[in-house]
C-alpha cells in the first residue's frame, strides 16, 4: 500500500511568460514529494500544474516607472486580493516570480502576519540598480532563487539566503532548421534576421515601429532577406500584425520564438531574457531598449552598470551591441547589425550555457522544503 504524499499549501505569483515557465518547473518538482494545492495567479505552463489564477496574469504585464504608478490602485487591488487568498488559505509558502515591486508587498504583509515561508525566484536587480531594495528583502524574503551566478555571489556577500538554480537557457539548442522551414512555409534560400519587440503590449507599441524602420531601411537593399517576429499569445499577435505594413517581408507566429532564432544569424531584440535566448541560439542580437524620457531621466541616474544585455552582464565585457534611448534607431541598428563578426559570436554559445548552470532540481526543492 503506497503512502500519501503529505500536503503543503503554496500561493504563487507569476506575471511574465519566463516567470510561468520556472514557477511551473519548481512546482513540478515539488509534486515529486507532496501533494501541492495551488493559489494565486500565473500563466498557461502552472495553470498545467492545477492552479486556477484568480485573474489573468497579463494584468501583471507593466513596464518601467511611470506605467506602475499609472496603475497603481489597479496593481493594489489585486495585490490585495491575492493576500486575502493566501491568507484565507493558510498558505504554507508564498513563491513571487521575478514581478520584484509588486511582489515584495505581498512578502512583507506575509512576514509580517507570520503566514508562511517567502521566496523571491528571480533576484531583483538589486546589483545593477536601486541597491537599497537589499533591506526589504533582507527583511520579507526568507530565500531567493538566483537565475544567475553573479547575483547568488552578491548575496553571499550581502549575507543573505539564496541558491542559484541556474537557468532553463542552459539546455537551449537550435531546433531543425529544414523542419522550421517547412512548418512556417519558409525559403531554405532566403536569409533570416530575428525581430522581438518584447513581450508587454507596451514594449512592442514602443519599439516595434522603430524596428520596422529598420526592416524598411534593410529589406530595400538586401532583397535576399526575410524578417521573423514571433509572439508570446494571441494577444501580442494581433498587436504586431496590426502595427507592420502588410508591404513588407516580415513573417508572424505565435511561441516561435526559439524556432525562428534557429535559423536566423542574426536578431534585434528588446533588452531582457530574449537577448540571452537569441546569443544562445547564435542570432546574433543588436539589444536595444527605449523607454519614455521620464523612465530614462530616474533610471538612468541609478544605474550601477555600464551594460544592460544579459549575454554582455554574464560575459563579463560588451560583445553584443547596445543600442539604448537616443542611441536606438533605424540607421544605428542597421549599423551595428552590420558590424557584427557572426562567427566569432556564436563561439561564445557553449560559454553562454555553461555560465548558466546551477543547482540541480533535488537541491533547489530541498533548500524550499528545509525553511
Amino acid at each position: 500500500m503506497s503512502l500519501e504524499k503529505p500536503i503543503i499549501k503554496v500561493g504563487i505569483v507569476a506575471g511574465e511568460y519566463s516567470g510561468d515557465r520556472l514557477g511551473a518547473k519548481i512546482i513540478s518538482g515539488l509534486k515529486k514529494t507532496h501533494d501541492v494545492q495551488l493559489y494565486g495567479v500565473g500563466g498557461p505552463k502552472i495553470s498545467q500544474e492545477g492552479l486556477k489564477s484568480i485573474f489573468d496574469f497579463s494584468n501583471l504585464h507593466v513596464m518601467g516607472l511611470i506605467e506602475p504608478l499609472l496603475k497603481f490602485r489597479q496593481l493594489k487591488r489585486l495585490q490585495k486580493k491575492l493576500i486575502d487568498l493566501f491568507i484565507t488559505n493558510d498558505i504554507d509558502y508564498f513563491i513571487g516570480i521575478d514581478s520584484p515591486d509588486f511582489n515584495i508587498s505581498i512578502h512583507k504583509t506575509l512576514k509580517q502576519k507570520k503566514i508562511c515561508k517567502n521566496i523571491q525566484v528571480v533576484s531583483p536587480s538589486v546589483w545593477g540598480w536601486r541597491e537599497n531594495r537589499v533591506k526589504n528583502i533582507k527583511r520579507y524574503i526568507d530565500l531567493t532563487m538566483c537565475l544567475f551566478n553573479f547575483e547568488h555571489n552578491y548575496y553571499k556577500n550581502k549575507n543573505l539566503p539564496s541558491i542559484h538554480i541556474g537557468h532553463p537557457f542552459s539546455e537551449l539548442h537550435k531546433d531543425d532548421s529544414h523542419a522550421v522551414y517547412e512548418k512556417y512555409n519558409l525559403d531554405s534560400q532566403k536569409k533570416y534576421i530575428s525581430i522581438l519587440p518584447g513581450s508587454r503590449i507596451s514594449e512592442i507599441k514602443n519599439l516595434l515601429p522603430t524596428y520596422i524602420e529598420f526592416i524598411n531601411i534593410h529589406s530595400s537593399k538586401n532583397l535576399d532577406y526575410e524578417y521573423l517576429i514571433p509572439a508570446s499569445d494571441q494577444r501580442t499577435l494581433e498587436t504586431i500584425d496590426n502595427i507592420v505594413p502588410k508591404s513588407l517581408p516580415v513573417k508572424t507566429s505565435i511561441d516561435s520564438a526559439r524556432e525562428f532564432l534557429s535559423i536566423s544569424n542574426h536578431s534585434v531584440v528588446t533588452s531582457g531574457t530574449a537577448s540571452l535566448e537569441a546569443a544562445i541560439l547564435g542570432a546574433c542580437p543588436v539589444i536595444c531598449y527605449k523607454t519614455s524620457p521620464i523612465n530614462y531621466f530616474i533610471i538612468s541616474r541609478m544605474l550601477k552598470i555600464d551594460d544592460v544585455g544579459l549575454p554582455n552582464l554574464l560575459l563579463g565585457s560588451r560583445k553584443f551591441p547596445e543600442l539604448i534611448q537616443k542611441k536606438c534607431n533605424p540607421k544605428t541598428i542597421l549599423n551595428a547589425l552590420e558590424s557584427i563578426n557572426s562567427e566569432h559570436l556564436n563561439s561564445l554559445s557553449d560559454e553562454l550555457r555553461s555560465l548558466l548552470v546551477g543547482s540541480d532540481e533535488i537541491e533547489y526543492i530541498k533548500a524550499i522544503l528545509e525553511l
